[in-house]
């Protein structure tokens, strides 16, 4: 069990505190607020000093249960601070505003900020549960000449293929199964409590078709596996996965599969407003087609069934 957590005056207090780090990004800053709604204390770390950075602060003047820390997944130190008195963190990786795209060093950024993150939240004594936020490519890229009729079917059981992602250049897949490999063996061995979410495509107002777990979008439609996300949906299954006892191992979390040509028509136009001409013929012609799903996220269906995404911990 954890410690109680203590307010920031020192006084005791029932609530617990979490960190959520990078708390800069669409789903740190959604986690955050409905953290704070559950009557959750949250240290917020963000990445770089910009306007998320200014907003998470704006929020810390009024909100007594907020506080607000500079961070840098590659400094130990920083990330220790942040993490002072708290009992869970949410973790989640972004890369910098000024590497805005994948590649094999944004692979071994990812890896390295994974192995610091664990490694502090070994150090720390009061951290219980660590939330690693991971991703479906990290799962869903096999060779095909590895696969057998009886192995089609995906969950969280899989994992990518590290030589089929870098042979492909599958850069997004190769960061997410490195750093998720990274983080599992740190907790391992180091004795931390830790749960993976595994999201598929988040559809955020700022995605866009650069967004690099689109590199192999048809390949994934054809195979059954192109999976997305509501952001509430995966911000209640981080909460939910961090607040139940029997929560283990990785969690595959989406809550739509694009396995029919007008939902990849319907992507498409989201992504490609003034260029849905550039899809293929077959997706936008002639009579519908269903790809058979060949992804299951029963675990986590099975876990949030008792889920109260409006609850509250001070009612526990």
């Amino acid at each position: 069990m954890a410690p109680e957590a203590f307010d920031y005056d020192g006084s005791c207090s029932l609530m617990k505190r979490v960190c959520v780090m990078d708390a800069g990004g669409c789903l740190g800053s959604s986690l955050v607020h409905s953290l704070l709604q559950r009557g959750y204390f949250v240290h917020a770390a963000v990445h770089s000093n910009n306007a998320e950075m200014e907003s998470m602060e704006r929020t810390a003047v009024s909100n007594k249960k907020l506080r607000v820390f500079q961070t840098d997944p590659l400094d130990y130190h920083s990330i220790v601070e942040a993490l002072e008195g708290c009992c869970g963190l949410f973790y989640s990786f972004e890369p910098p505003s000024d590497q805005p795209s994948y590649d094999e060093l944004m692979a071994e950024m990812e890896v390295r900020a994974a192995h610091n993150v664990l490694e502090a939240c070994a150090q720390t004594d009061t951290i219980d549960k660590v939330v690693f936020t991971s991703s479906a490519t990290a799962l869903i890229w096999r060779d095909p000449s590895d696969s057998t009729p009886s192995s089609l079917d995906v969950d969280e059981r899989n994992w990518s293929n590290v030589n089929f992602c870098k042979k492909f250049k599958l850069w997004h897949g190769l960061s997410k199964t490195l750093a998720e490999k990274t983080a599992w063996a740190l907790a391992m061995d180091r004795g931390v409590s830790m749960v993976s979410v595994n999201a598929g495509l988040l559809l955020s107002p700022d995605l866009t078709i650069t967004h690099p777990y689109l590199k192999g979008a048809a390949e994934m439609y054809q195979d059954g596996v192109f999976v997305t996300v509501d952001l509430k949906f995966l911000v209640d299954s981080h909460i939910c996965v961090f607040e139940a006892v029997s929560a283990y191992g990785r969690y595959l979390c989406f809550n739509h599969v694009i396995n029919c040509n007008e939902d990849a028509v319907k992507l498409a136009k989201m992504l490609l407003p003034a260029d849905v001409s550039s899809l293929p013929p077959s997706m936008t012609v002639g009579e519908s087609r269903m790809v058979p799903q060949r992804i299951s996220n029963k675990k986590l269906n099975k876990l949030m069934v008792d889920f109260e995404s409006e609850g509250s911990i001070l009612s526990e």
